[in-house]
Protein backbone atom coordinates (compact mmCIF):
# COMPACT_ATOMS: atom_id res chain seq x y z
CA UNK A 1 0.00 0.00 0.00
CA UNK A 2 1.32 3.36 -0.73
CA UNK A 3 1.70 6.09 1.75
CA UNK A 4 -0.41 8.41 -0.39
CA UNK A 5 -3.19 5.63 -0.03
CA UNK A 6 -2.31 4.95 3.63
CA UNK A 7 -2.14 8.62 4.79
CA UNK A 8 -5.52 9.21 2.62
CA UNK A 9 -7.60 6.29 4.57
CA UNK A 10 -6.39 7.34 7.81
CA UNK A 11 -7.83 10.72 6.98
CA UNK A 12 -10.95 9.55 5.48
CA UNK A 13 -11.48 7.43 9.12
CA UNK A 14 -10.95 10.38 10.96
CA UNK A 15 -13.13 12.91 8.60
CA UNK A 16 -15.72 10.20 9.43
CA UNK A 17 -16.16 9.66 12.64
CA UNK A 18 -15.37 13.36 13.33
CA UNK A 19 -18.52 13.86 11.19
CA UNK A 20 -20.77 12.06 13.69
CA UNK A 21 -20.54 15.10 16.22
CA UNK A 22 -22.60 16.51 13.71
CA UNK A 23 -24.72 14.06 12.60
CA UNK A 24 -24.79 10.44 11.52
CA UNK A 25 -26.47 11.46 8.24
CA UNK A 26 -23.28 13.76 7.58
CA UNK A 27 -21.11 11.03 8.60
CA UNK A 28 -22.79 8.82 5.96
CA UNK A 29 -22.25 11.51 3.80
CA UNK A 30 -18.57 12.04 3.82
CA UNK A 31 -17.85 8.44 3.93
CA UNK A 32 -19.20 8.18 0.25
CA UNK A 33 -18.16 11.26 -1.00
CA UNK A 34 -14.72 11.08 0.61
CA UNK A 35 -14.57 7.36 -0.08
CA UNK A 36 -14.87 7.81 -3.34
CA UNK A 37 -12.44 10.83 -3.64
CA UNK A 38 -9.68 8.62 -1.53
CA UNK A 39 -9.86 5.87 -4.23
CA UNK A 40 -9.93 7.79 -7.58
CA UNK A 41 -6.87 10.00 -6.48
CA UNK A 42 -4.82 7.02 -4.81
CA UNK A 43 -5.23 5.38 -8.46
CA UNK A 44 -4.21 8.72 -10.15
CA UNK A 45 -1.24 9.76 -7.48
CA UNK A 46 1.53 8.06 -9.18
CA UNK A 47 0.87 10.02 -12.90
CA UNK A 48 1.69 13.67 -10.88
CA UNK A 49 5.25 11.84 -8.84
CA UNK A 50 7.49 13.44 -12.01
CA UNK A 51 11.16 13.82 -11.29
CA UNK A 52 11.12 16.81 -13.52
CA UNK A 53 8.47 18.82 -11.73
CA UNK A 54 8.31 17.04 -7.78
CA UNK A 55 5.88 20.42 -6.92
CA UNK A 56 3.65 18.83 -9.11
CA UNK A 57 2.83 16.03 -7.00
CA UNK A 58 3.13 18.39 -3.62
CA UNK A 59 0.43 20.37 -5.53
CA UNK A 60 -1.86 17.53 -5.82
CA UNK A 61 -1.23 16.38 -2.02
CA UNK A 62 -2.36 20.14 -1.13
CA UNK A 63 -5.73 19.82 -2.81
CA UNK A 64 -6.53 16.60 -1.94
CA UNK A 65 -6.10 18.02 1.70
CA UNK A 66 -7.91 21.01 1.28
CA UNK A 67 -10.96 18.57 0.31
CA UNK A 68 -10.31 16.83 3.99
CA UNK A 69 -10.14 20.49 5.32
CA UNK A 70 -13.75 21.74 3.91
CA UNK A 71 -15.25 18.47 4.94
CA UNK A 72 -14.05 19.05 8.65
CA UNK A 73 -14.77 22.48 8.66
CA UNK A 74 -18.53 21.76 7.59
CA UNK A 75 -19.00 19.89 10.78
CA UNK A 76 -19.53 22.95 12.49
CA UNK A 77 -20.89 25.09 9.39
CA UNK A 78 -20.69 28.85 9.44
CA UNK A 79 -19.50 31.50 6.51
CA UNK A 80 -15.71 31.71 6.26
CA UNK A 81 -13.31 34.40 5.78
CA UNK A 82 -11.64 35.50 1.95
CA UNK A 83 -8.76 33.55 2.94
CA UNK A 84 -10.17 30.06 4.05
CA UNK A 85 -12.43 30.26 0.81
CA UNK A 86 -9.22 30.79 -1.04
CA UNK A 87 -7.24 28.40 0.72
CA UNK A 88 -9.67 25.73 1.29
CA UNK A 89 -12.90 26.22 0.01
CA UNK A 90 -12.29 26.74 -3.97
CA UNK A 91 -9.01 24.37 -3.95
CA UNK A 92 -11.12 22.22 -2.05
CA UNK A 93 -14.17 22.58 -4.63
CA UNK A 94 -12.10 22.32 -7.78
CA UNK A 95 -10.21 18.93 -6.83
CA UNK A 96 -12.82 16.98 -5.65
CA UNK A 97 -15.23 17.87 -8.84
CA UNK A 98 -11.97 17.09 -11.22
CA UNK A 99 -11.39 14.35 -9.17
CA UNK A 100 -15.16 12.93 -9.68
CA UNK A 101 -14.37 14.15 -13.70
CA UNK A 102 -11.51 12.01 -13.99
CA UNK A 103 -13.22 8.48 -13.36
CA UNK A 104 -12.46 7.59 -17.52
CA UNK A 105 -8.98 7.67 -16.26
CA UNK A 106 -9.42 5.47 -13.55
CA UNK A 107 -11.34 2.99 -15.04
CA UNK A 108 -9.01 2.85 -17.52
CA UNK A 109 -6.14 2.62 -14.86
CA UNK A 110 -8.28 -0.66 -13.47
CA UNK A 111 -7.63 -2.94 -16.25
CA UNK A 112 -3.60 -2.06 -16.13
CA UNK A 113 -3.60 0.88 -18.37
CA UNK A 114 -2.65 4.90 -18.11
CA UNK A 115 -4.87 6.95 -19.89
CA UNK A 116 -3.08 10.14 -21.80
CA UNK A 117 -4.50 13.64 -20.69
CA UNK A 118 -5.10 12.81 -16.93
CA UNK A 119 -4.92 17.01 -16.54
CA UNK A 120 -7.98 17.22 -18.75
CA UNK A 121 -10.91 16.97 -15.90
CA UNK A 122 -9.00 19.30 -13.73
CA UNK A 123 -8.21 21.33 -16.52
CA UNK A 124 -11.95 21.57 -16.43
CA UNK A 125 -12.44 22.20 -13.25
CA UNK A 126 -10.12 25.26 -13.34
CA UNK A 127 -12.83 26.25 -15.90
CA UNK A 128 -15.67 25.38 -13.84
CA UNK A 129 -14.21 27.67 -10.88
CA UNK A 130 -14.26 30.73 -12.85
CA UNK A 131 -17.50 29.62 -14.46
CA UNK A 132 -19.09 29.32 -10.85
CA UNK A 133 -17.36 32.52 -9.55
CA UNK A 134 -18.73 34.74 -12.20
CA UNK A 135 -22.57 35.02 -13.86
CA UNK A 136 -23.52 36.17 -17.15
CA UNK A 137 -25.83 38.94 -17.70
CA UNK A 138 -28.38 38.33 -20.56
CA UNK A 139 -31.29 39.96 -22.14
CA UNK A 140 -34.05 37.61 -23.34
CA UNK A 141 -37.21 37.99 -24.94
CA UNK A 142 -40.08 35.69 -23.85
CA UNK A 143 -43.87 35.62 -25.69
CA UNK A 144 -46.66 34.83 -23.46
CA UNK A 145 -50.40 34.61 -23.83
CA UNK A 146 -50.12 34.52 -27.48
CA UNK A 147 -52.68 31.80 -27.91
CA UNK A 148 -49.96 29.22 -29.28
CA UNK A 149 -50.91 25.72 -28.21
CA UNK A 150 -48.23 23.14 -27.36
CA UNK A 151 -49.55 19.85 -27.31
CA UNK A 152 -47.06 18.27 -24.66
CA UNK A 153 -44.11 19.97 -22.97
CA UNK A 154 -41.04 21.06 -25.11
CA UNK A 155 -38.14 23.34 -25.17
CA UNK A 156 -39.74 26.34 -26.76
CA UNK A 157 -38.44 29.20 -28.70
CA UNK A 158 -40.43 32.14 -28.03
CA UNK A 159 -42.60 33.54 -30.65
CA UNK A 160 -42.13 36.64 -33.01
CA UNK A 161 -44.94 38.41 -31.47
CA UNK A 162 -44.23 41.43 -29.71
CA UNK A 163 -46.18 44.60 -28.00
CA UNK A 164 -45.16 47.85 -27.28
CA UNK A 165 -44.38 48.07 -23.44
CA UNK A 166 -43.77 44.31 -22.33
CA UNK A 167 -42.92 43.71 -19.19
CA UNK A 168 -39.21 44.07 -17.37
CA UNK A 169 -38.72 41.66 -14.86
CA UNK A 170 -35.16 40.10 -13.01
CA UNK A 171 -35.18 37.16 -11.89
CA UNK A 172 -33.21 36.00 -8.93
CA UNK A 173 -32.62 32.74 -8.07
CA UNK A 174 -30.52 29.62 -6.13
CA UNK A 175 -27.64 32.44 -5.03
CA UNK A 176 -26.79 29.61 -2.17
CA UNK A 177 -25.32 32.02 -0.19
CA UNK A 178 -21.92 30.39 0.75
CA UNK A 179 -18.33 29.56 -0.54
CA UNK A 180 -18.67 30.76 -3.84
CA UNK A 181 -21.50 33.26 -3.09
CA UNK A 182 -20.38 36.02 -0.80
CA UNK A 183 -22.44 38.40 0.93
CA UNK A 184 -20.41 41.12 -0.99
CA UNK A 185 -21.04 38.74 -4.13
CA UNK A 186 -25.13 38.72 -3.79
CA UNK A 187 -25.32 42.08 -2.45
CA UNK A 188 -23.40 43.40 -5.75
CA UNK A 189 -26.17 40.99 -8.12
CA UNK A 190 -28.81 42.70 -5.99
CA UNK A 191 -27.64 46.05 -7.00
CA UNK A 192 -26.81 45.41 -10.35
CA UNK A 193 -31.06 44.18 -10.55
CA UNK A 194 -31.83 47.31 -8.89
CA UNK A 195 -29.85 49.47 -11.28
CA UNK A 196 -31.37 47.41 -14.66
CA UNK A 197 -35.08 49.77 -13.15
CA UNK A 198 -37.18 46.66 -14.00
CA UNK A 199 -40.87 46.37 -13.12
CA UNK A 200 -40.30 43.66 -10.83
CA UNK A 201 -37.53 41.52 -9.54
CA UNK A 202 -38.72 38.06 -8.67
CA UNK A 203 -36.68 36.02 -6.08
CA UNK A 204 -37.44 32.15 -6.94
CA UNK A 205 -35.81 30.73 -3.85
CA UNK A 206 -32.71 28.81 -2.52
CA UNK A 207 -31.18 31.61 -0.26
CA UNK A 208 -28.92 29.64 1.83
CA UNK A 209 -26.47 27.06 2.26
CA UNK A 210 -25.60 25.43 5.19
CA UNK A 211 -22.39 27.58 5.74
CA UNK A 212 -25.49 30.54 5.45
CA UNK A 213 -28.18 28.89 7.68
CA UNK A 214 -26.82 29.93 11.45
CA UNK A 215 -26.10 34.05 11.31
CA UNK A 216 -29.21 35.70 10.19
CA UNK A 217 -27.53 38.88 9.57
CA UNK A 218 -26.07 37.44 6.18
CA UNK A 219 -28.75 37.15 3.91
CA UNK A 220 -30.23 40.26 4.79
CA UNK A 221 -27.33 42.07 4.48
CA UNK A 222 -26.71 40.65 0.92
CA UNK A 223 -30.61 41.29 -0.35
CA UNK A 224 -30.15 44.75 1.09
CA UNK A 225 -30.15 46.59 -2.19
CA UNK A 226 -33.73 45.39 -3.18
CA UNK A 227 -34.85 47.86 -0.22
CA UNK A 228 -34.21 50.36 -3.02
CA UNK A 229 -37.67 48.58 -5.13
CA UNK A 230 -39.96 47.92 -2.06
CA UNK A 231 -43.28 47.09 -3.34
CA UNK A 232 -41.88 45.68 -6.50
CA UNK A 233 -40.02 42.58 -5.09
CA UNK A 234 -41.61 38.90 -4.39
CA UNK A 235 -40.43 35.86 -3.56
CA UNK A 236 -41.36 32.15 -3.57
CA UNK A 237 -39.70 29.35 -1.14
CA UNK A 238 -37.38 26.76 -2.59
CA UNK A 239 -36.51 23.21 -0.85
CA UNK A 240 -33.45 24.49 1.28
CA UNK A 241 -35.10 27.55 2.48
CA UNK A 242 -37.20 25.26 4.37
CA UNK A 243 -34.35 24.10 6.73
CA UNK A 244 -34.02 27.87 7.72
CA UNK A 245 -37.41 29.57 6.89
CA UNK A 246 -37.13 31.94 9.84
CA UNK A 247 -33.69 33.13 8.68
CA UNK A 248 -35.28 33.35 4.96
CA UNK A 249 -38.69 35.25 6.52
CA UNK A 250 -36.64 37.65 8.56
CA UNK A 251 -33.90 38.85 5.34
CA UNK A 252 -36.90 39.39 3.01
CA UNK A 253 -39.16 40.80 5.32
CA UNK A 254 -36.27 43.17 6.16
CA UNK A 255 -35.65 44.44 2.67
CA UNK A 256 -39.12 44.99 2.02
CA UNK A 257 -39.39 41.67 -0.33
CA UNK A 258 -43.25 40.83 -0.06
CA UNK A 259 -43.13 36.79 0.40
CA UNK A 260 -46.26 34.58 -1.32
CA UNK A 261 -46.46 31.03 0.29
CA UNK A 262 -49.63 29.89 -1.71
CA UNK A 263 -50.89 33.27 -2.03
CA UNK A 264 -51.23 35.11 -4.38
CA UNK A 265 -51.09 39.57 -5.14
CA UNK A 266 -52.23 41.80 -7.71
CA UNK A 267 -50.35 45.23 -8.86
CA UNK A 268 -50.70 48.12 -11.49
CA UNK A 269 -47.03 48.27 -13.52
CA UNK A 270 -46.12 50.09 -16.61
CA UNK A 271 -46.53 47.01 -18.98
CA UNK A 272 -50.04 46.36 -17.34
CA UNK A 273 -51.66 44.48 -14.35
CA UNK A 274 -49.82 41.83 -12.93
CA UNK A 275 -51.20 38.83 -10.83
CA UNK A 276 -48.29 36.97 -8.87
CA UNK A 277 -48.98 33.49 -7.35
CA UNK A 278 -46.34 32.05 -5.29
CA UNK A 279 -46.44 28.52 -4.69
CA UNK A 280 -44.52 26.54 -1.68
CA UNK A 281 -42.11 23.77 -1.97
CA UNK A 282 -43.40 20.44 -1.40
CA UNK A 283 -42.04 16.96 -2.08
CA UNK A 284 -45.44 15.12 -2.35
CA UNK A 285 -48.93 15.23 -3.92
CA UNK A 286 -47.59 18.10 -5.58
CA UNK A 287 -50.63 17.90 -7.93
CA UNK A 288 -52.82 18.37 -5.47
CA UNK A 289 -51.06 20.88 -3.67
CA UNK A 290 -50.68 22.79 -7.20
CA UNK A 291 -54.28 22.05 -8.08
CA UNK A 292 -55.50 23.63 -4.16
CA UNK A 293 -53.35 26.96 -4.30
CA UNK A 294 -54.83 27.73 -7.85
CA UNK A 295 -58.41 26.97 -6.88
CA UNK A 296 -57.84 29.35 -3.42
CA UNK A 297 -56.36 31.86 -5.78
CA UNK A 298 -58.12 32.26 -9.27
CA UNK A 299 -57.23 34.19 -12.31
CA UNK A 300 -57.68 37.72 -12.47
CA UNK A 301 -59.40 38.68 -15.37
CA UNK A 302 -57.21 41.35 -17.73
CA UNK A 303 -54.29 40.78 -15.36
CA UNK A 304 -50.92 38.68 -16.89
CA UNK A 305 -50.35 35.80 -14.49
CA UNK A 306 -47.13 34.81 -13.12
CA UNK A 307 -46.35 31.74 -11.27
CA UNK A 308 -43.00 31.28 -8.79
CA UNK A 309 -42.82 27.85 -8.73
CA UNK A 310 -39.22 27.07 -7.58
CA UNK A 311 -39.24 23.10 -9.17
CA UNK A 312 -39.51 23.41 -12.53
CA UNK A 313 -40.42 19.07 -12.14
CA UNK A 314 -44.02 20.81 -11.22
CA UNK A 315 -44.87 22.38 -13.67
CA UNK A 316 -46.31 19.67 -15.01
CA UNK A 317 -48.49 19.14 -12.44
CA UNK A 318 -49.68 22.80 -12.62
CA UNK A 319 -53.47 23.13 -14.36
CA UNK A 320 -53.53 23.96 -17.89
CA UNK A 321 -54.58 27.31 -18.11
CA UNK A 322 -53.60 28.60 -14.88
CA UNK A 323 -50.36 30.61 -16.01
CA UNK A 324 -49.47 32.88 -18.48
CA UNK A 325 -45.81 32.11 -16.98
CA UNK A 326 -43.98 30.13 -14.38
CA UNK A 327 -40.49 31.29 -13.47
CA UNK A 328 -38.44 28.49 -11.87
CA UNK A 329 -34.84 27.70 -10.67
CA UNK A 330 -33.68 25.05 -9.02
CA UNK A 331 -31.98 23.23 -11.60
CA UNK A 332 -28.82 25.61 -11.69
CA UNK A 333 -28.91 25.32 -15.21
CA UNK A 334 -28.34 21.51 -15.04
CA UNK A 335 -24.85 22.83 -13.86
CA UNK A 336 -22.83 20.71 -15.76
CA UNK A 337 -23.71 20.46 -19.95
CA UNK A 338 -22.54 22.41 -22.98
CA UNK A 339 -24.70 25.64 -22.70
CA UNK A 340 -21.42 27.26 -22.83
CA UNK A 341 -20.90 26.28 -26.06
CA UNK A 342 -24.59 26.91 -27.54
CA UNK A 343 -26.00 23.63 -27.27
CA UNK A 344 -28.76 23.15 -24.79
CA UNK A 345 -27.40 20.12 -23.71
CA UNK A 346 -27.28 19.47 -19.44
CA UNK A 347 -26.10 15.86 -17.56
CA UNK A 348 -28.92 16.56 -15.76
CA UNK A 349 -31.68 15.69 -18.71
CA UNK A 350 -29.24 12.35 -19.36
CA UNK A 351 -30.92 10.77 -15.97
CA UNK A 352 -33.85 13.41 -15.15
CA UNK A 353 -36.54 14.37 -17.99
CA UNK A 354 -37.34 17.78 -15.89
CA UNK A 355 -36.62 21.12 -17.38
CA UNK A 356 -33.19 22.08 -16.75
CA UNK A 357 -33.05 25.91 -18.15
CA UNK A 358 -34.30 28.42 -20.84
CA UNK A 359 -37.54 28.27 -21.80
CA UNK A 360 -40.50 25.63 -22.09
CA UNK A 361 -44.27 25.37 -23.07
CA UNK A 362 -47.10 22.60 -22.30
CA UNK A 363 -50.55 24.09 -24.06
CA UNK A 364 -50.48 27.74 -23.67
CA UNK A 365 -48.50 28.34 -20.34
CA UNK A 366 -45.01 28.67 -20.72
CA UNK A 367 -42.08 28.61 -18.21
CA UNK A 368 -38.78 29.86 -17.62
CA UNK A 369 -35.90 28.18 -15.60
CA UNK A 370 -33.65 30.42 -14.63
CA UNK A 371 -29.82 29.07 -14.44
CA UNK A 372 -29.65 30.55 -11.32
CA UNK A 373 -26.76 32.67 -9.39
CA UNK A 374 -24.88 30.10 -7.54
CA UNK A 375 -25.01 26.66 -7.13
CA UNK A 376 -24.97 23.70 -4.77
CA UNK A 377 -24.39 20.03 -4.42
CA UNK A 378 -22.20 18.94 -7.52
CA UNK A 379 -18.74 21.55 -6.57
CA UNK A 380 -19.11 23.33 -9.41
CA UNK A 381 -20.63 24.70 -12.15
CA UNK A 382 -19.06 23.38 -15.52
CA UNK A 383 -20.23 24.42 -19.35
CA UNK A 384 -23.47 25.84 -17.65
CA UNK A 385 -22.61 29.33 -16.49
CA UNK A 386 -24.40 31.11 -13.52
CA UNK A 387 -27.05 33.83 -15.20
CA UNK A 388 -28.01 37.46 -14.59
CA UNK A 389 -30.59 38.04 -17.26
CA UNK A 390 -33.49 40.63 -17.47
CA UNK A 391 -36.60 39.42 -19.10
CA UNK A 392 -38.57 41.18 -21.55
CA UNK A 393 -42.17 39.44 -21.08
CA UNK A 394 -44.12 40.31 -24.44
CA UNK A 395 -48.04 39.54 -24.04
CA UNK A 396 -50.23 39.67 -26.81
CA UNK A 397 -53.54 38.59 -25.05
CA UNK A 398 -53.26 41.63 -22.50
CA UNK A 399 -52.09 44.52 -25.04
CA UNK A 400 -54.86 43.94 -28.40
CA UNK A 401 -52.78 43.28 -31.07
CA UNK A 402 -48.94 41.98 -31.34
CA UNK A 403 -46.31 44.75 -33.03
CA UNK A 404 -45.23 43.50 -36.73
CA UNK A 405 -42.08 41.37 -35.96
Amino acid sequence: MSAFLLISLVGWLSVVGLALLRSRRYAIFRAVTLGMQVLFAATLAHRFQRVDAPWLFWLFCYLHAATFAQSIGLIRPRMRSLVYRALVSVPGAFFAAGTLLSLPWVLVRAFGYDLPGVFVPYAAAAVGVLQSLWSREEARDIVVADRQVVPALARHAASAARVERPLRLVQITDPHLGPFMSVERLKRICQRAVDKSPDLVLLTGDFLTMESQADPRLLEQALAPLKQLEGRVFACLGNHDHEAPLTVRRALSNNGVTLLIDDATSLDTAAGRVQIVGMDFVWRERKEHLARVCQAHPREAGALRIVLLHDPGAFVHLPEGEADLVLSGHTHGGQVGLVSLGLPYTMMRAFVKMPDHGLWARGTDRLYVHRGTGHYGFPLRLGVPSEESVLTVHSPAHHGAPLPS
